[in-house]
Order: C-alpha cells, then sequence, then structure tokens
C-alpha cells in the first residue's frame, strides 16, 4: 500500500507516458500535460521515464504514507510539505512510513509530478495507465482521486532499493529545466491552413499576447486576443483533418484554441500553427488567466530543441545510474 488520500486538491490524477497506437480509432493518448516534468521525477526515483505518476493541477492533494517511499516532485513550483517541513523540488527525497505530505497551492506554474520508486500501480488499459477523465478510463477507477483512496505503489525496480540509492541526493540542474515564465514565448510552425487566414491575422498572431481563458483544461487552452481571420469560408465548413496536442485551430469566433493533452484526434477548424513539442511543458504550467505569445520557428529548430530535450533527459537517467552504481562500489 502507497498512499491513502486525506485531501485530494483540486485535480489529482495517475498519468503514466500515455496511451498511443489507438488514435486511428478515436481513443486519444492522454499522458501528462508536462512530460518534461513528468519524465524527470520518474528518472529521479529510478523508475522508467514513463512510469505511472501523480499530476497534480494547481493545489495537490494531502496524503499519509502506508510505506518507506522514496520520491521525487517535479514541475510547479509548490510549497510541499512532509510533516511540516519543507520538501525539495526538482530532487529526490525519503518519505518514511506513517508521514504526511501536503503538496500546497502552486506558487508559480500550474501543474506539479510526484513519482515514487516503482511506480504508481493502475490497470492498463490498451496499453497504458494514463487517466482520461471524460471517459473515464484508466489510471484509479478513471477518475481523478477523492478523499479516502488509497494508491498503491509497485514493486521498485533494483536500482532504487539500494543502499546507495537512499542517500542519493539528486537534482534536475537548473540549466536543462523549462523556464516556466507567467507570459511564456512559445515556439510554432505554421499549420496546413495558415496561407488561409490574411496577412494581418497572421501578423497579430505572432506579436499579440493571448489570454488563457478560464474555460480551458486538459483537453484544450481557449485564447483570448484580437481576432483571426481566415480569407474565405474555410472555418465554417473545413473537412476534419487530424489533430494532435500543440495543434493551433481557429473557430469562426476567431478566437484560437490551443490543443493539448487530451485533445480529440480530428478537428474541423483551420490549423493556423503548431506548438513545437518541446515547449508543450511551458503551455502546461500556464495559470487559466495567464497570457502567451507565439514566435515562428524553422521545422529544423522544432526538431532541434525536441533532440535537445531527449539527450537532457537521457543525460540525467545515465548520471542517475551511474551515482548509485559509484555507491555499490
Amino acid at each position: 500500500m502507497g498512499f491513502e488520500i486525506i485531501q485530494p486538491g483540486l485535480l489529482s490524477a495517475l498519468q503514466d507516458e500515455g496511451r498511443y497506437g489507438y488514435r486511428k480509432y478515436g481513443v486519444i493518448s492522454s499522458g501528462p500535460m508536462d512530460h518534461f516534468a513528468h519524465r524527470s521525477a520518474n528518472i529521479l526515483v529510478g523508475n522508467s521515464a514513463g512510469a505511472c505518476a501523480l499530476e497534480m493541477t494547481l493545489l495537490g492533494p494531502r496524503m499519509l504514507a502506508k510505506e518507506d517511499m522514496i520520491a521525487a516532485l517535479c514541475g510547479a513550483e509548490t510549497a510541499a510539505e512532509l510533516d511540516g517541513i519543507r520538501v525539495p523540488m526538482w530532487r529526490s527525497f525519503v518519505i518514511p512510513k506513517g508521514s504526511k505530505l501536503n503538496v500546497h497551492y502552486a506558487v508559480k506554474g500550474c501543474r506539479a509530478y510526484l513519482a515514487v520508486s516503482g511506480g504508481f500501480e493502475a490497470l492498463p488499459i490498451m496499453g497504458s495507465q494514463s487517466t482520461y477523465l471524460r471517459a473515464g478510463l484508466g489510471g484509479y477507477k478513471g477518475r481523478a482521486l477523492q478523499a479516502g483512496d488509497s494508491l498503491a505503489v509497485c514493486e521498485p525496480q533494483r536500482l532504487s532499493t539500494s543502499e546507495g540509492f537512499k542517500r542519493f541526493q539528486g537534482e534536475v540542474s537548473t540549466y536543462i529545466r523549462p523556464h516556466y515564465e507567467d507570459n511564456p514565448i512559445l515556439r510554432v510552425v505554421w499549420g496546413n491552413e495558415a496561407a488561409h487566414f490574411t496577412a494581418e491575422s497572421q501578423s497579430r498572431f505572432a506579436a499579440q499576447s493571448f489570454r488563457v481563458s478560464p474555460q480551458s483544461d486538459r483537453m484544450g487552452y481557449r485564447l483570448e486576443g484580437s481576432q483571426l481571420n481566415p480569407v474565405d469560408g474555410l472555418a465554417q465548413g473545413m473537412i476534419s483533418e487530424a489533430v494532435i496536442p500543440g495543434t493551433i485551430q481557429v473557430p469562426p469566433g476567431g478566437q484560437p484554441i490551443l490543443l493539448m493533452a487530451d485533445c480529440q484526434t480530428t478537428g474541423g477548424y483551420p490549423r493556423i500553427a503548431h506548438v513545437i513539442t518541446a515547449d508543450l511543458p511551458l503551455v502546461a504550467q500556464v495559470k487559466p488567466g495567464g497570457t502567451l505569445r507565439f514566435r515562428v520557428v524553422s521545422h529544423q529548430e522544432a526538431q532541434e530543441q525536441l533532440l535537445r530535450q531527449a539527450m537532457n533527459l537521457r543525460l540525467l537517467e545515465v548520471g542517475v545510474q551511474a551515482w548509485v552504481r559509484s555507491q555499490q562500489g
């Protein structure tokens, strides 16, 4: 037994890397909103990068530990406490049996991720433990956590059960973390229907700040700003096309929608642009009411940034493993 949930927080749900291979059947991917923070937390506790962790939105839960665990908390800056003592962000720490972990409101950012050695236990559905809230699929009974729930933890991997790992105080360097900001500039590439928008609309899209509407969720962020206008009637009668997290659609009202982790598989609105995958963690950390901006880049830069991010995570993983092995002497 891992944790007993005393208070669930605003929206706390289990997510692994995501449910892939089924979008052609209309089944969405889900998974974490901030992949970098999710993977980092797992690596710090000796898990595979895509293991099942707890995603906490704005306000995290209060939980009672039912066994000794090694944990890591990454993502939004939260004043998390273990029996009243502040716990570090972006580094591993020990949770003793019987202690209480309280994850407070996110001071900066929107979503934090708690990983424990072994990962949280949940029944895989279509190869994934991720929670898809709208369909009641995966995770803990297909829903967000509630008071009284019990979260089980899987058997830790051999690496994280060693004596050396219990002394590990690894930390994710600030040099490789995403720079979460209040008004992030998100890199985008133009979408397939960008040419259907007026030159003025394209210019406004790349120059203005958009406000994230309170009517935003894991499916998509509704953005508020100057209206974007197509040069033809495409927005009224476009045949549905494929969309993925990061796609920015523009419905007839001219206010864009930035699709996120729980987005649909196809959409019938013109796609003006697409946020590069490496910058999706920045989007995930913008609170409702916050603002964001866009900067157009080349496909080559988008690919280079994703490769750099993947390389940094791989180096983190290798570094953790090397340190532990060095302690085994």
